[in-house]
């Protein structure tokens, strides 16, 4: 009897360990499969990463020549003059292209990335243009340029990039490619009035005064 009662003993000891050892080796399980699933949904809603994407399917649009496209000019006379293209597909309007010139040396442009009626990038671009050298008969003029990239969600701003650098006209070698962006703060309150104000324009064939 002693020794049954050893045996049954012994046998209801490992049982317990070995239950112990599959509940650890299935909560260890359960934890790597939470944090790998966290993991993968942390990394599907990066929206600084899907911004990227949606911008680079627009680009390949554009440069297939795939979109849309209809345009206006606007010349306020002492205020900037302008021209204004739509890019759009069977659907909606997908990008807004502004540029603009002061009489003064200074010209700028904008380009909106738009889902859904709401711009998610903007890139700005600002040049201010003076003389630097040369001679009257052939001048030499250098730009000084700023770049600004802007990704948004929900009409607020999730991060701006700005790139500043200089272009001589006398320079065989024009390209800002490795000049790195610098994250800034920003306030997009005018880029988004300028953005409502050019689709008030949407359904504009000829040229107007004024924005």
């Amino acid at each position: 009897m002693k020794i049954l009662f050893l045996t049954a003993g012994l046998f209801l000891i490992f049982s317990c360990k070995n239950d112990k050892a599959v509940h650890k080796e299935s909560a260890s399980m359960d934890s790597f499969s939470v944090k790998k699933d966290t993991a993968q949904i942390s990394v599907a809603e990066d929206p600084i990463d899907k911004i990227k994407k949606e911008y680079a399917a627009l680009q390949l649009q554009l440069e297939a020549k795939k979109l849309s496209q209809s345009k206006f000019t606007y010349d306020c006379n002492d205020e900037p003059s302008g021209e204004v293209t739509f890019y759009s597909d069977k659907n909606e309007i997908k990008v807004i292209e502004h540029f603009y010139a002061e009489h003064s040396h200074f010209s700028g442009s904008e380009k909106y990335f738009i889902k859904d009626g709401k711009p998610f990038f903007i890139f700005r671009q600002e040049t201010v243009w003076n003389f630097d050298g040369g001679t009257p008969e052939k001048p030499i003029t250098k730009d000084d340029i700023t770049e600004t990239r802007i990704y948004l969600q929900n009409n607020k701003p999730l991060k701006c990039l700005e790139k500043k650098y200089s272009i001589k006209s006398d320079q065989k070698v024009k390209t800002a490619d490795n000049i790195p962006s610098k994250e800034v703060q920003c306030n997009t309150d005018e880029l988004l009035t300028t953005y409502q104000s050019l689709l008030q324009h949407k359904n504009q064939k000829g040229p107007i005064k004024c924005l």
